[in-house]
């Protein structure tokens, strides 16, 4: 069982790291672990049935922990109705597979709830990825039982308010180490680095094992 301590990144060769590709990109190597989606940013008006099949496919491989990222973004991306049906399309290959599902979100908190909760997939795993904004959006996230990972820039009220049986850590795309990362959110809630990195390992463990 591989420990996961950057619960998102697109380094195609991190180790203790959850790894995001596009199931046209999936290539996985011996070892690594890996969640597959389709962005909002990347052309989701666009995919076909034959795009959707091969999610399927990639999403049973044996690496592959979670799915996504997927989600919804109000600045970028296809229209937001495309948007939504291609998140509860991920969603629902997660429920099918027992997968929990990283989500991206730009001032969609709402939107991504509202979709999951009208799907009647409330139940599925969610894990807000690069989690920036603050104490109120943090709250209704939480609230919904949504995860919170944070990387290199996050909202120090947001992660004092998050339980830590629901804090990760992320690198995403940045060049910082997630030692570093750990460092610093550990820095926020006052508390030694080693206790933050157990329990964020312990906390991906439980999500995806």
């Amino acid at each position: 069982m591989n420990e996961i301590l950057d619960f998102h990144t697109h380094c195609p060769v991190a180790t203790s790291a959850l790894i995001s590709v596009d199931p046209r990109e999936f290539d996985p190597r011996l070892g690594l672990c890996y969640s597959v989606g389709f962005h909002p940013w990347h052309g989701i008006d666009r995919l076909t049935d034959e795009d959707y099949e091969l999610l399927d496919r990639c999403a049973r491989h044996p690496q592959v922990l979670a799915i996504g990222e997927t989600g919804m973004d109000h600045l970028r991306g296809a229209p937001l109705d495309c948007q939504r049906e291609a998140f509860v399309r991920h969603l629902r290959l997660a429920s099918l597979l027992g997968k929990p599902v990283v989500v991206h979100c730009v001032r969609a908190a709402q939107d991504i709830l509202s979709a999951r909760h009208q799907a009647a997939l409330d139940s599925v795993p969610l894990v807000i990825h690069g989690m920036r904004s603050g104490e109120r959006v943090a709250r209704v996230l939480l609230d919904a039982g949504c995860y919170l990972s944070f990387g290199e820039h996050f909202n120090e009220a947001a992660v004092r308010l998050t339980p830590l049986d629901r804090i990760l850590l992320e690198t995403d795309e940045s060049p910082v180490d997630i030692n570093s990362i750990a460092a610093a959110v550990a820095h926020a809630l006052d508390l030694p680095p080693e206790q933050l990195v157990a329990q964020v390992t312990a906390n991906a463990r439980k999500l995806l094992y």
